[in-house]
């Protein structure tokens, strides 16, 4: 299984995981040369989304204070932030709440492939809707760029 755990894939399952496959997925993560981190964020303000996925990543080691480094943080999570929105990025000046699991994994796009240099993959996943309790629906995106 570790062979096909690529860069994507191990932040989409980071983010979807439970309590205890957690852990397996950080090991393997780490095995194949992976820094990887989960959190949560919720909020009607996208700038409280993107503000927490990139204080997260500057906070654990997986980005520097460097240009190229904060704007590959930044467009992962806006690729994913649009994929979780459908194209229409906007929260709560339309009404729309989101509680979110996010991942943030660093690494070769393929495990062992450093000639490619280090890629950052940001996976989103949770509930998005009106702000009203039970009124959502699971949303899942993910945006991946090289640093």
């Amino acid at each position: 299984m570790n062979g096909s755990m690529k860069l994507g894939k191990i932040a989409s399952l980071l983010a979807l995981s439970s309590a205890e496959d957690e852990k397996e997925i950080y090991q393997i993560g780490a095995d194949l040369g992976y820094k990887l981190y989960k959190g949560k964020v919720g909020s009607m303000d996208s700038t409280k989304i993107f503000a927490a996925v990139e204080t997260a990543a500057k906070k654990e080691g997986l980005v520097k204070a460097l240009y190229r480094e904060e704007h590959a943080i930044y467009h992962s999570v806006l690729e994913a932030y649009n994929a979780i929105c459908r194209g229409q990025l906007g929260l709560g000046n339309v009404l729309r709440s989101v509680g979110l699991v996010f991942s943030i994994v660093r690494g070769p796009r393929i495990p062992g492939d450093y000639e490619d240099g280090e890629w950052i993959a940001v996976a989103l996943y949770g509930n998005m809707g009106a702000p009203i309790k039970g009124f959502e629906h699971e949303v899942i995106g993910l945006g991946i760029n090289p640093v």
